[in-house]
């Protein structure tokens, strides 16, 4: 049984159709990357996985339970996490307290019993020496690390990572390759959307194409990049 199954999923916008007929399947484990170009649909996909819109038609299964109608809250209380394209911290919160917040409406357990986990997701996020700065105060590869702390600190079985290496310099993006590699490793299945090619390709096993909507191909990151098709909508390149 998938961890999550998509079934022929659309949304519309007035006339503008951004989902139209998505179906795919993530395994529990797995890391999935998303690419395509902008407005393919990639965050709107986000938006219907974790609740934030609901689909006009289609179905969304979830460890077996169909959450097509299920609010997103509950959906993160079930284990979808999710971070978002631009960070978006308690600014005037520690690192610490962010995290804090995150775990107990994430969960619904008191601060007390999620202090030790939030502790270990600092060090795992490389944030413990930032602990009680102001989160308003970081830098952006540092928010970024925060974003997806926040994200992880809701205890999820899948994470949605929502471009997080975007405006990162190369060597501030490896260093969070890097995490991210450690937090799927842990047994976090990922979903991730990202425009740096190379870092999403270290990470995941399978790579889904997006372009108006709908997708036109998934399979092993080497081979999908190898189809004409992908080729011209990803990357402009007439073949």
């Amino acid at each position: 049984m998938p961890l999550l199954s998509l079934e022929t999923v659309s949304k519309s916008f007035g006339p503008l159709k951004v989902t139209d007929g998505v179906s795919f399947d993530v395994a529990e484990g797995e890391a999935l990357g998303i690419i395509g170009p902008n407005g393919a649909g990639k965050s709107t996909l986000f938006n219907l996985i974790t609740g934030n819109l609901r689909s006009d038609s289609g179905r969304i299964r979830f460890l077996g339970r169909d959450v097509t109608a299920v609010p997103a809250m509950q959906r993160c209380y079930a284990g979808i996490g999710r971070s978002f394209q631009v960070p978006q911290p308690f600014d005037n919160m520690t690192v610490f307290e962010n995290l804090l917040v995150a775990a107990t409406h994430g969960r619904k357990a008191s601060e007390h019993a999620v202090q030790q986990d939030c502790a270990e997701i600092l060090v795992q996020c490389q944030l413990l020496p930032l602990a009680n700065r102001p989160a308003g105060s970081l830098a952006l590869l540092q928010r970024k690390r925060l974003e997806m702390a926040r994200a992880l600190a809701t205890d999820p079985q899948l994470l949605l990572l929502d471009e997080i290496a975007g405006g990162l310099t190369e060597g501030e993006c490896i260093a969070l390759v890097d995490t991210i590699r450690a937090v799927h490793a842990r047994g976090v299945t990922i979903i991730w959307i990202e425009h740096v090619l190379h870092a999403l390709t270290s990470v995941v096993e399978r790579l889904l194409v997006l372009d108006f909507g709908r997708v036109v191909g998934i399979g092993a990151p080497q081979e999908i990049m190898a189809r004409p098709e992908v080729r011209e909508i990803y990357l402009g390149i007439e073949v």
